[in-house]
């Protein structure tokens, strides 16, 4: 139980940018908050994470105030330390795709093209992709074995930073969680438990890895005397913010599409559609991601020459289903399904549906559509969805709300705009401060509902579309 107005401050280190939010411990209230840029690239020096974070938190008024912080970060990236906890080599961010041969190669040598898949979800959860830390590690001992032989632990972007904020620089007092821990590759959210026989075969030796913090426990201590809590991956965290529970899928359009729900079943899926990470909380995170995201939105907006809000508008003149007319939206590739090279396509393109309107509404209903198929494969994996949190720039708009209902097929809630990572680390610091069994129910006001009855139809003739493009381009 935290007595009287104590503070606690959430860092949110992404791929762009650093934001620190400072919130009052026991209701959640914003105090005051800060930001900075991070230099662009797919490879960084973290030191350029720990120059913004100083910058950000001179922004929010510093944290000398602050009784708790708790840091949430880009997920999978690859920072060495060698024995003197020096960084070896620019850290390798998620986004680097590199390593996308290494990922092609440990699958195989686990099983072989038809097993590997199942061999690596029944070990830790998640099947090898450029994104994920091992792969980026093989790559690191194939091209830069100088570099390989210096590195004498490794760890991710949020732990480096959580280090720094307490100022050892031993790399025995690296810390990470379940959430960061469960993207890399070499740690089970089923057994949280390391594979160093994985990250052998990856690396060609075992440097050390990070103490694994429970949710809500304490990791270290700050400089200032603040207590470091146990810090998470940015869709944990982001889900934590929310307040998403057992039942809760969270829909996150942005660049990308992201499909996460918190569940207590440990997610295993041999296609690695679902990645199987833990959350933030002790229970399991399920995630699917596409390439396809706000942009294919941004696309029909150009073609039609129209703003997001007009675009939005002549959506929702057109009937459901648009009349007939469908667009498969993989307009960059996609990777949910794996089709890295697929191009998007329309369907039932006839002197009825040739407006404007139905364009608008295809466009919409083809990335929801999208997402759906990421639902599809997140409840095969035992999840029951009782409602969607549906967040990121595409909730804005109208249209995108209330079509999601429909397509998605359960309740959709819209939580006002916020900064859901810094906030669910916000909420992992009070928790630690707590030292209670379960973080501290902030109550979140604004939140919409959206409910629709249910009609296959539309999700019906997209499956049609998708599998005669997918015939099309295999």
């Amino acid at each position: 139980m935290i007595d009287g107005p104590r503070l606690v401050a959430g860092i949110d280190s992404s791929t762009q940018s650093c934001k620190v939010v400072v919130r009052d411990a026991r209701t959640g209230a914003l105090v005051r908050q800060g930001r900075a840029r991070h230099p662009d690239g797919t490879e960084v020096d973290p030191e350029h994470w720990w120059t913004a974070l100083q910058e950000a938190i001179a922004e929010a008024g510093g944290l000398d105030d602050v009784a708790a912080i708790s840091v949430g970060g880009q997920q999978h990236g690859m920072v060495c330390l060698d024995e003197d906890g020096a960084v070896v080599r620019p850290a390798l961010l998620w986004n680097d795709t590199r390593s996308a041969g290494a990922a092609r190669d440990l699958v195989d040598e686990l099983g072989g093209p038809d097993a590997g898949g199942r061999a690596w979800a029944d070990a830790v959860g998640v099947v090898p992709v450029a994104s994920f830390t091992i792969t980026k590690l093989r790559w690191l001992a194939e091209h830069e074995p100088e570099h390989a032989r210096r590195t004498a632990a490794v760890c991710l972007p949020h732990d480096w930073l959580t280090w720094r904020l307490s100022g050892s620089t031993d790399v025995a007092d690296l810390t990470t969680d379940r959430s960061d821990a469960s993207g890399t590759g070499y740690w089970s959210a089923a057994t949280g438990s390391y594979r160093p026989d994985l990250l052998e075969r990856a690396f060609g030796a075992v440097p050390h890895l990070p103490r694994v913090v429970a949710p809500g426990a304490v990791a270290a201590t700050a400089a200032t005397g603040a207590v470091l809590g146990a810090g998470a991956g940015d869709n944990a965290a982001a889900a934590l913010g929310l307040g998403a529970g057992e039942g809760d899928v969270v829909v996150s359009i942005g660049t990308s599409g992201v499909v996460t729900a918190v569940t207590d079943v440990a997610p295993s899926d041999p296609t690695g559609s679902v990645a199987g990470f833990a959350d933030a909380t002790g229970l399991y995170l399920p995630l699917v991601a596409t390439l396809n995201g706000a942009r294919v939105l941004d696309a029909a907006a150009r073609l039609l020459d129209v703003d997001h809000d007009t675009l939005s508008a002549l959506a929702l003149e057109a009937p459901r289903g648009a009349g007939g007319l469908v667009l498969v939206p993989y307009l960059e590739g996609e990777r949910t399904p794996n089709r890295p090279d697929a191009t998007g396509s329309l369907h039932g393109l006839t002197l009825a549906t040739a407006t404007r309107p139905a364009l608008a509404r295809a466009a919409i209903e083809g990335l929801l559509c999208s997402l759906a198929d990421g639902l599809d494969a997140v409840v095969a994996t035992g999840v029951e969805p009782a409602r969607a949190l549906l967040v990121g720039g595409a909730a804005a708009s109208e249209a995108v709300r209330t079509v999601a209902a429909e397509v998605l097929g359960i309740p959709v809630d819209v939580p006002p705009p916020g900064e859901y990572v810094a906030d669910g680390a916000a909420r992992q610091a009070a928790w630690a401060l707590s030292g209670a069994d379960a973080p501290p129910a902030w109550e979140r006001e604004g939140t919409s509902r959206h409910v629709a009855e249910p009609d296959d139809t539309v999700r019906r003739r997209y499956a049609e579309g998708r599998e005669q493009h997918l015939d099309r381009t295999t």
